[in-house]
């Protein structure tokens, strides 16, 4: 039999079956003590009754003109059932008998004293210098059901006090081990990205070394993170002015040169700086989405961030071709205006890179603060769109972009635990893609 694995369940079984292997042994030793007392009391008994017939008895023999002649009689007060006596000379011979008592189940008189048979318990004793002999017999079935009774009367309770008593023990192990189980919660809450250390405030001293290990453990995790954060923001960053010259250089060569070929080189050069520029960007705001401060101590309305960055893209798209719904009513978020501005532009340009040429692009903030962003194009396979939010992943390998957009809304929509969700075909239609998630808002902020 495998041992539970929950500690609760251990401790309890453990307790329980201790706390009743204890009562069994208890109740045990109690049962044999009080046969013991028994026993005692009935051997007291039976010399009693034999110290109160016995003087009786031979007032009526010794006035008795028959001599040698038997007398049955009815055994004294409530004892007839149990004891039965027989009253002898010294030659054995039967003067006085109970009623109910058989010659067999009496030996012959061996003086004073118990004594016992296979089948009764029995005791001797005699007046006027053993002329008179008298002997109690008690049935030892009687003892044997008087023991049974007392252990029944034991035992009964048991059979209700241990299941009383299991269940208590597995109230008690429960509330004892409330701290931890607060402990199992609070860890299996957090987010992927939550290093902080854990409360080691009201744990058990044996568990505590290992919360100190855990909370030692994500220390390290969260300064290799933060390195690996700060490295890509800072590479970044000192990567723009570089790009940025040698792309002003590209661009001059091209409008200085008159060669096509030398034209043509610094065309591609140019490009692949842009591209570089635009990486560079994406992991700074890679960085900004996994380590900056994304939540604010007051809400703003979005809708003007929206507007801003809708305005600067629509630049790179036709005229009419991104369609933004807002509501009248202010959207009030916490979320900082940056985050919400790389959210939202990153989102718009994986639309306009991956649409039909030609199709609108929907975009549309509700005041529940559910954003969603929906082009046309060509059903994503699920074992694609899986994938999509992963860093470098495109869902094509010559699609144009860095793979890095809806990684960076991603990590932003984890850590305001609002996730991101893609859909392909878009909902109430046959192709394209959407992405969507709930942003918070404001409680009591006016919705549409």
């Amino acid at each position: 039999m495998r041992r539970p694995r929950s500690l609760q369940s251990r401790l309890s079984l453990t307790l329980g079956a201790a706390l009743a292997l204890i009562w069994i042994a208890v109740a045990t030793i109690t049962a044999l003590i009080l046969r013991h007392e028994t026993n005692e009391v009935f051997d007291s008994a039976l010399r009693q009754t034999a110290e109160h017939i016995l003087p009786l008895a031979a007032l009526d023999i010794v006035g008795r003109d028959d001599d040698g002649i038997t007398q049955r009689l009815a055994s004294v007060g409530d004892d007839t059932e149990v004891f039965t006596y027989l009253l002898r000379d010294a030659r054995g011979r039967i003067l006085l008998q109970s009623q109910g008592a058989e010659a067999e189940d009496f030996p012959p008189y061996d003086g004073r004293g118990f004594r016992q048979t296979p089948t009764h318990r029995l005791y001797n004793d005699d007046v006027l210098q053993g002329s008179l002999r008298i002997t109690i017999a008690e049935p030892l079935d009687h003892r044997r059901t008087v023991a049974r009774e007392i252990q029944f009367g034991l035992g009964l309770p048991l059979l209700v006090v241990i299941p009383l008593a299991l269940l208590a023990i597995l109230w008690a192990v429960r509330a004892s081990l409330t701290s931890l189980r607060r402990f199992r919660e609070g860890l299996g809450a957090r987010s992927a990205r939550d290093l902080s250390p854990v409360p080691t405030s009201d744990l058990p001293s044996e568990i505590t070394p290992i919360a100190a290990t855990l909370n030692t453990l994500l220390a390290r995790l969260n300064s290799a993170f933060e390195a690996e954060r700060s490295f890509a923001a800072n590479a970044a960053h000192e990567l723009r002015t570089p790009l940025a010259g040698a792309l002003a250089q590209a661009q001059r060569l091209q409008s200085e040169t008159t060669d096509a070929a030398a034209r043509q080189r610094a065309a591609e050069i140019e490009a692949t700086l842009k591209r570089l520029t635009r990486l560079s960007e994406r992991l700074m705001q890679l960085a900004r989405a996994e380590g900056g401060r994304l939540r604010l101590g007051h809400a703003a309305d979005l809708r003007p961030v929206a507007r801003i960055v809708l305005d600067d893209m629509t630049r790179m798209a036709a005229p009419g071709r991104i369609r933004l719904s807002l509501p009248d009513a202010p959207v009030l978020s916490d979320l900082d205006p940056d985050a919400f501005g790389i959210l939202f532009r990153n989102l718009i340009d994986n639309a306009l890179r991956h649409a039909t040429p030609g199709t609108p692009i929907d975009v549309t903030l509700r005041g529940d603060g559910h954003l969603s962003v929906a082009n046309d194009s060509p059903v994503v396979p699920p074992e694609v769109l899986s994938r999509l939010t992963l860093r470098f992943e495109r869902a094509e390998a010559s699609a144009e972009g860095s793979g890095l957009g809806l990684a960076i809304v991603a990590a932003i929509a984890e850590r305001i635990a609002s996730p991101l969700r893609l859909s392909s075909p878009r909902p109430g239609a046959a192709t394209g893609f959407e992405a969507a998630l709930t942003l918070p808002v404001e409680v009591g902020s006016p919705q549409k």
